[in-house]
């Protein structure tokens, strides 16, 4: 007999950590963890909540709610001329070299935005090897891949992502749609 189980019921199995600092670290950690870079996943908002639940890869990441105010600024960074958006809450299983059942992620290429559903690193040695890429996939199979070199932490990412938090306190003619 086979039962649901509930997001109460993972949350109980999982290690559940709170503050943006900590998440965040946390994160990057099982990130590179499971072979993938430390700067995949990168978010302008406040992390509130993260957990893993080990035996089975589950994660979340919850972020601050936003009020009207702060719904009306776009919440993404650029790579590549690809937005990437995530919702107040995404969650995803993990296992090694691979993000699979991917929610609350989209990416905007050619004026749509994607719901994106899993990303998975090419390669025996993950994101470590200089020849591994990093391929993003859509529920509907569509995929775009990139050399994982590009998601280290301090490489373009967040050189983007620093660009439009500048933008966003000031001149939104910095960022290119």
């Amino acid at each position: 007999m086979s039962q649901a189980t509930t997001f109460e019921d993972l949350k109980a199995k999982a290690e559940v950590y709170y503050g943006d600092e900590i998440c965040r670290e946390k994160f990057r950690h099982l990130l590179t963890e499971i072979g993938f870079p430390d700067g995949l996943v990168i978010t302008l908002q406040e992390i509130e909540e993260y957990g893993h639940v080990r035996d089975t890869g589950f994660v979340w990441l919850k972020h601050k709610k936003k009020n009207k105010e702060e719904k009306k600024k776009n919440e993404f960074f650029k790579f590549d001329n690809i937005f990437i958006w995530h919702d107040t809450e995404v969650t995803a299983y993990f296992e090694p070299n691979k993000i699979k059942n991917l929610t609350g992620v989209k990416a905007k290429d050619f004026l749509i935005w994607i719901t994106l559903s899993e990303i998975y690193v090419n390669g025996d040695h993950g994101a470590a090897s200089p020849s591994s890429m990093i391929t993003f996939r859509t529920p509907a199979g569509l995929s775009k891949s990139f050399p994982s070199s590009v998601f280290e932490l301090g490489n373009t990412p967040l050189m983007v992502h620093k660009e439009i938090a500048e933008a966003k306190e000031g001149d939104s003619s910095k960022i290119e749609m």
